[in-house]
């Protein structure tokens, strides 16, 4: 019974432990619930459930022994869909009876640990050039790829240093939407771009939450509607503080 218990136990870390590395780095809540089920039934749990909402994962196995339940809080998401594969591939060896508990646990453990995101100055030359590339997407002249450039690119860098720094929640998204509009109306105003509107739209697409609210549907469509709506709600006070940023540059110039 004790050998019994300690091997649930460490299945149970496992399993949140993929479930956690994946909601933080954007997946999907079903796809987190379905993670952790696969895993605990690849490892021999007939019976195991959780509950997943964008803070929290609460998973339990159960059988004719004490109930084994546990929780992890989730305090910050990010996007990083390389985790998110990687967790994927990992819970397939595992299903593939590849992987032992204390294997899967260790690369595990690394793929949390080990940081995947571009250097600063790539994320921010990447904005620069998908806001230029916006704009003329949008419909907008040549003359204004540069100043999308611009705009994008110094929007962006802002919007990544005041996220490192200051943690409130988008308060980085409304200050980067300010330093855009600015960005838009002087290059206007000097004669290096025509369309302040299109220099503007191009510009603030990097900030645009789309991965949440592709998310939120999905979520509820798979009928997780707590999560669906709590996305949801996300993605519109980004939207909202985004746009917010805007209307007050545009008011006062």
């Amino acid at each position: 019974m004790d050998k019994l218990l300690e091997r649930n136990y460490e299945i149970s870390e496992v399993c949140l432990l993929a479930g956690k590395i994946i909601l933080e780095n954007g997946a999907e809540t079903y796809r987190v619930e379905d993670t952790m089920v696969r895993i605990a039934s690849a490892f021999g749990v007939e019976s195991a459930d959780s509950y997943v909402t964008p803070t929290a994962i609460i998973f339990t196995i159960e059988g004719d022994y004490p109930t084994k339940t546990k929780m992890k809080r989730i305090v910050k998401r990010t996007t990083d869909l390389n985790k998110v594969a990687i967790v994927n591939h990992i819970s397939r060896e595992i299903s593939a009876g590849n992987l032992t508990i204390e294997q899967a646990y260790e690369q595990l453990s690394v793929a949390e640990k080990t940081n995947f995101t571009y250097p600063f100055w790539l994320q921010v030359l990447a904005a620069a050039i998908s806001s230029a590339c916006f704009v003329i997407m949008f419909n907008g002249g040549w003359i204004d790829f540069l100043p999308a450039f611009f705009a994008g690119g110094v929007g962006y860098f802002f919007f990544l240093f005041i996220d490192r720094h200051v943690h409130v929640r988008f308060f980085s998204e409304f200050s980067a939407s300010l330093i855009i509009g600015i960005c838009a109306v002087l290059v206007v105003h000097y004669g290096f771009g025509r369309a302040v509107d299109k220099i503007i739209i191009g510009s603030v697409m990097p900030l645009v939450p789309g991965l949440v609210i592709t998310n939120a549907i999905r979520d509820l469509m798979a009928g997780h509607l707590v999560s669906g709506l709590t996305k949801g709600s996300e993605a519109v006070l980004t939207a909202f503080a985004i746009g917010s940023g805007i209307a007050v540059i545009l008011a006062i110039f």
